[in-house]
């Protein structure tokens, strides 16, 4: 053994002689508009590539900021026009053995690619990256243009997200009661020119298959390319620390290859509140048949196995006889282990995704970290992440459930519709799937709903399937969410027809999981001084900046700044100060009473992801916990709490409460850990200003890994207080990182009798 490796040592070193890799050159573009596909714009202005051809026209014209009042209105003339990018350049130094290529690993939607006056390339989907080989055709001095086609819309009118029905583009951008009507379009990806050699590789997987046991894994290195017959391959595989743990060496029969290689005892990669995300380092290495490097490829490789199994008690239901189908499984199982997902659905963090990069995803992920998340639902209305958003979440072990951008619309399985969303589901696989971080693929949002009206037999979301199980079986596919057993809402605190609060509704609630759930909150007064003139700041009225952003009319009811509901429980607020602090403590205790509820159902319930984490640009009031670009909402800490591994918490059925009333709560530990915990002590008391008020001690035993423990119900009729609300504390004795508080409100008899005088009056 000891000599056979040796041999290989030997055999790779001899692989790795001159060092020669491809050589990437940055383009300078220029944008201009046209009425029609044959003309050229009048008019050139300077293009930011990565970008949107909507935010180039702005800067040349000096429009104002779009996310302030009602700018984005000025934006809407581009969605039917032709945008053309042009750029020149000079041909490089190519020897014998180099080609040029042209890449773009983004351009939206539709669009064409012209060199010298010559079309290369037409094609439909933002997703499918671009690679031309130019070599033959580039000249001394070149031109080239990328022509943009106007948004695609299914119909003209209405003019709402219904358009997008026919098309694989996201169709937030086309308005949602979030998100205003601005359909970017343009090269929103990394763009450049590379020199490559001719040998040179397309696409580097390495896939594996873990065993019952996870002790091994079976790994086979994929490799596609061009020009590899006759080539070398030297790979290795590299720990945390950067040392070589296996490594492989071959000669390359055919432009598709696959070398299989076993691994013992690999390091598992974990989400972070279950262990540690461990990540290795492939390094695969192209060389010619004298053993010169020609190219190196280095990705980043997590072991991991996941599954979506039943949760506890799923296969009790339905009842009777003939039996009919039960609930579908949702319970995320990762490396034989179930894990209560708790999290977020995570939407674009900007309206233009082509001004997206590593930094931006980061800065909202690491704060998603610091919520005690440990999954995002990637909504299906907004686009399919950069790559530099799975690297960073394999990373920090945050699982990625990965939806198609299908949304709430009927997609129709025309030849023209599947074709495109054929070749964008196979790119978007290709991509995606060798990240450890994805948990599972998902069709689309809300698709088997009345508004979108598909099913299981619609023709896209079978191809959808098809794709994923041919593409990346290993990995679950749900046809979209909800499904039977999951749940969508409810979105306010309190129900505006029969008036049940989200304590009461929770309750009553059996799901196997919340995968939609939101509570609205006006946004800081930082926020709405950025996006709001001053003369409109109070009070808040329709038919201005508020509406447009999304504080009235953007849903049904008195979405969703609600003012009306917030006043009813404290009453005229005297300032938009007041309105906001008294708004966001709504959202804080109702965000907390659904998260705990819902862990408070585990094992029967398995999932809480909240709608929604963040926002592409600034709402005036809306669901979100972090306001855009990175501002937390108080609800975000206060969601940080809810989802804590391991926590005291409190059973509450109402808001709001009366002096001489009868008080009560149930006491629970919530626990979502494997690891050993002690048992305890949990004292519980009510505050009210400077006054306390001692219920109850509980001694706990020792719960049971990844079990709660219901405790006993504290009980006390309300004494008369000078304050408006009081606090529910939960100690667990030692431990403050495990206590809670909650804020309810609190009415004295005095102020009862007054506002009963003043009803009789009425």
């Amino acid at each position: 053994m000891l000599m056979r490796s040796f041999i290989l040592l030997l055999f790779v070193a001899a692989f790795i002689s001159t060092s020669a890799q491809n050589t990437t050159t940055t383009l300078h573009w220029q944008v201009g508009h046209a009425d029609h596909l044959t003309a050229l714009p009048e008019q050139w202005v300077s293009a930011t590539v990565p970008g949107a051809v909507q935010l180039d026209m702005a800067n040349a014209e000096k429009y104002d900021p779009y996310y302030y009042a009602e700018n984005w209105k000025d934006y809407l003339w581009m969605e039917d026009k032709f945008f053309v990018y042009k750029t020149s350049f000079q041909k490089p130094y190519l020897d014998s053995t180099e080609r040029l290529f042209f890449v773009s690993k983004g351009i939206d939607y539709e669009f064409e690619i012209w060199l010298n006056g010559r079309q290369l390339l037409h094609q439909e989907g933002m997703f499918t990256p671009v690679q031309l080989d130019l070599s033959a055709l580039v000249k001394e001095k070149n031109e080239m243009q990328v022509k943009i086609y106007p948004v695609p819309k299914m119909h003209k009118s209405p003019a709402d997200r219904s358009q997008a029905a026919q098309s694989v583009k996201p169709a937030v951008s086309y308005g949602w009661d979030w998100h205003p009507r601005l359909v970017p379009s343009g090269i929103w990806d990394d763009t450049y020119l590379e020199v490559r050699h001719a040998s040179h590789l397309r696409d580097v997987w390495v896939d594996y298959t873990l065993d019952d046991k996870l002790s091994k894994a079976d790994i086979e290195i994929k490799v596609e390319g061009v020009q590899l017959d006759q080539c070398k391959m030297a790979w290795e595989l590299r720990d945390a620390r950067g040392k070589a743990v296996l490594q492989k060496a071959a000669m390359i029969h055919g432009n598709n290859a696959q070398f299989p290689v076993e691994f013992q005892q690999p390091v598992l990669w974990w989400p972070h509140d279950h262990g540690d995300p461990y990540l290795y380092t492939s390094v695969f290495r192209l060389l010619d048949r004298e053993g010169k490097l020609l190219e190196t490829h280095t990705s980043k490789v997590g072991f991991r196995k996941v599954a979506l199994v039943m949760s506890e008690g799923a296969w009790n239901g339905p009842d009777g006889f003939p039996k009919g189908r039960s609930v579908a499984p949702i319970q995320v199982q990762i490396n034989n282990r179930n894990i209560f997902a708790k999290g977020t659905n995570w939407v674009a963090p900007e309206i233009f995704p082509g001004v997206i990069d590593s930094a931006r995803y980061k800065e909202l992920l690491e704060r998603a970290l610091e919520a005690n998340f440990n999954m995002l639902r990637i909504w299906g209305g907004c686009i399919v992440n950069k790559e530099s958003f799975f690297e960073l979440c394999d990373q920090l072990g945050i699982m990625v459930w990965e939806e198609f951008p299908l949304a709430c619309n009927n997609y129709l399985g025309t030849p023209k519709y599947l074709n495109v969303l054929r070749q964008e589901s196979e790119s978007i696989i290709k991509r995606v799937r060798k990240h450890a971080s994805l948990a599972m693929w998902c069709g689309g949002n809300e698709l088997f709903n009345n508004w979108s009206g598909m099913t299981e037999q619609s023709l896209a979301l079978r191809l959808l399937n098809s794709q994923c199980l041919l593409l990346d079986p290993k990995t679950p596919f749900i046809y979209t969410s909800p499904v039977i057993g999951m749940a969508h809402g409810h979105y306010v605190f309190r129900d505006w027809n029969d008036g049940e609060e989200v304590y009461a509704r929770m309750t009553r609630a059996r799901n196997t999981a919340y995968t939609e759930f939101g509570l609205p909150a006006p946004s800081s007064l930082e926020v709405l001084q950025t996006i709001i003139p001053a003369d409109e700041l109070w009070p808040p009225k329709p038919g201005t900046a508020w509406e447009s952003h999304h504080a009235f009319k953007a849903w049904v009811g008195d979405t969703w700044l609600m003012q009306g509901m917030i006043e009813d429980y404290f009453g005229k607020s005297k300032d938009l100060e007041e309105l906001i602090a008294n708004g966001q403590l709504l959202q804080c205790e109702g965000y907390k009473a659904i998260y705990e509820e819902a862990r408070r159902q585990k094992p029967y319930c398995t999932m809480a992801l909240n709608w929604c984490f963040n926002e592409p640009w600034p709402t005036a009031a809306n669901n979100t916990l972090v306001n855009w670009p990175n501002i937390p909402k108080p609800g975000f800490y206060a969601v940080s709490q809810s989802c804590r591994p391991f926590m005291a918490s409190a059973k509450i059925t109402k808001l709001k409460w009366k002096e001489g009333e009868e008080f009560s709560s149930d006491i629970w530990l919530l626990n979502d850990t494997y690891s050993d915990v002690a048992s305890g002590k949990i004292n519980v008391k009510l505050k009210a200003g400077d006054k306390e008020l001692p219920l109850l001690s509980w001694d706990f035993d020792a719960p049971e890994a990844n079990r709660n423990l219901a405790g006993p119900t504290v009980r006390a009729i309300l004494p008369a207080w000078e304050v408006d609300r009081f606090e529910l504390i939960v100690e667990v004795a030692g431990h403050a990182e495990c206590t809670s508080a909650y804020t309810l409100l609190y009415v004295p008899k005095a102020k009862a009798a007054q506002k009963g005088t003043a009803i009789m009056n009425q």
